[in-house]
């Protein structure tokens, strides 16, 4: 028994007519009848109803119908994987990001995609945390970055990277000259603040519960981009990602200190849609992801 014969009798089932059967594989309407018959004396019954309008499946035609599409269509799933794998990985994926490591943590894993796989394309869409699961539950995105996961129905999480934070200020604030700076050294320095409602904001509203600290809050934010411009106009402090400052320290224009309690970081997650299946191209961004996080971080 040969996969065209299957095919035909799916068509015949599909379609209702034998012609119009025929017409799809490109053969006689007697060469589909020969198939079909030599089916139905494999399995010694019959498999279709003829009439004069219309062609429809007897109960053994109905099981061998599903059972069969289910057979073709993980035949051209393999097909589909082999033709692949003939040819160079190509294509583009979107990856949502929040703006922090959007626009200052993926330069590893562009070089890295670069590297081994030239012609794929990342695009970024820079969102808000909240709105990178959404992304990636309704499809919009096909890989998601957010700091501080948290479990979600109908995403899986993947850990991609710490990131070191650090207390950031103007180079003429008195933290300045400072070695390190504690915690409790924040009470009641004007701070500039990351909005309520992002997840770093609120791993350190609770980091200053714990050591009860009363933060002064003159400046809530949503974007590292504007709390850094104000930190260098010396409107106030900010506890910040290491890596989103490198440019400003490198310039002098902001200072970074680390915790004198010791290291505070900020866990950053990869989100993919649960029981999505990545194309070649989506599979390969996600690799080039994995392997950037192997490369120790520049803090």
């Amino acid at each position: 028994m040969q996969l065209e014969s299957l095919k035909m009798f799916c068509d015949v089932v599909e379609t209702g007519s034998f012609s119009r059967a025929a017409q799809l594989n490109h053969v006689t309407q007697s060469a589909v009848s020969q198939q079909i018959r030599a089916l139905e004396n494999r399995y010694e019954q019959k498999l279709l109803s003829r009439s004069a309008r219309q062609v429809t499946p007897t109960p053994a035609g109905e099981r061998l119908f599903r059972g069969c599409k289910e057979i073709l269509a993980r035949f051209a799933e393999v097909e589909q994987e082999i033709r692949e794998q003939a040819t160079e990985v190509q294509g583009a994926t979107t990856v949502s990001t929040i703006y922090s490591v959007g626009l200052h943590e993926l330069n590893a894993v562009q070089k890295q995609l670069l590297k081994t796989h030239p012609k794929v394309n990342m695009r970024l869409n820079y969102r808000r945390n909240d709105q990178v699961y959404d992304d990636v539950i309704l499809g919009a995105a096909e890989i998601g970055i957010v700091a501080y996961p948290q479990p979600r129905a109908g995403v899986d999480i993947l850990p991609f990277r710490d990131d070191k934070l650090a207390v950031v200020c103007a180079p003429n604030h008195a933290f300045a000259t400072k070695t390190k700076v504690s915690v409790t050294a924040l009470s009641g320095v004007p701070f500039i603040a990351f909005d309520r409602e992002a997840p770093t904001r609120k791993a350190l509203d609770r980091l200053f519960r714990e050591k009860n600290i009363d933060i002064n809050p003159v400046m809530e934010m949503d974007n590292v981009e504007t709390i850094k411009r104000a930190v260098e106009m010396g409107l106030g402090v900010a506890i910040l990602p290491l890596a989103t400052a490198h440019a400003e320290i490198k310039a002098s224009t902001l200072v970074a200190k680390p915790f004198a309690e010791g290291p505070v970081s900020r866990p950053i997650g990869l989100l993919i849609r649960k029981g999505k299946y990545l194309d070649r191209a989506s599979a390969a961004v996600l690799e080039a992801f994995k392997q950037a996080a192997l490369i120790p971080h520049d803090d």
